[in-house]
């Protein structure tokens, strides 16, 4: 487990399959091998308004680790994170009268992975309610676990497939950590970060 930078990448005239083909040619003619695919996703729940202040847990599932599942709980004051084992998904089951899946907000975002040097690469079509929202870009750098010891390689290897869309700052959830240790709740803040913004905006073509 290494760095990783997650990043929108704008559809512009094209359609989510004709970006992620052009995405995928890009990556490939930099000599990246294709391994397998990926998949991220997140279900939303909100407290029940017997509980008092209302609490929203966000659970969210990595295909690159199987075996936990990610929540972050955010009170109105803090946010928590918590990894935990997939029995988590069957407690958030029972805990139905406390908790309800906000209808019409699962997001997922899943594709191609590919794998070139050091770097994980994966091109992620977005959909929210099986509604296509836009493309994710993830780029593990996996020798660095440390964000500004490594920003300005992965912002130059981004640009080097994705063009001028790549921001000469890192994504808003790093700033503030890129002197700490990288481990995989980093990613997933950075997935709803992303998710929370897809949901809030129109759909786009398919």
């Amino acid at each position: 487990m290494g760095v990783t930078v997650l990043q929108q990448f704008p559809i512009e005239n094209r359609t989510g399959p004709s970006t992620i083909e052009l995405l995928s040619k890009r990556i490939s003619a930099l000599g990246a091998i294709q391994q397998g695919q990926f998949l991220v996703d997140c279900d939303t729940y909100t407290s029940a308004p017997n509980l008092g202040h209302q609490r929203t847990v966000h659970v969210l599932h990595n295909s690159e680790q199987p075996a936990t599942v990610f929540s972050i709980l955010e009170t109105g004051q803090k946010t928590i994170p918590l990894a935990t084992d997939g029995l988590f998904d069957l407690l958030m089951m029972k805990m139905s009268n406390f908790y309800t899946s906000k209808k019409q907000t699962k997001a997922e975002s899943k594709g191609p992975r590919y794998e070139i040097g050091d770097f994980c690469v994966k091109l992620g079509t977005v959909t929210v309610s099986q509604n296509f929202k836009g493309i994710l870009v993830e780029v593990e750098y996996r020798p660095c676990v440390v964000p500004s010891m490594c920003w300005e390689l992965m912002r130059e290897f981004l640009q080097g497939f994705l063009g001028s869309s790549v921001p000469a700052t890192p994504p808003a959830y790093l700033q503030n950590r890129m002197q700490e240790l990288y481990t995989p709740i980093d990613t997933i803040h950075q997935y709803l970060e992303q998710f929370t913004i897809f949901r809030k905006s129109p759909g786009l073509r398919p």
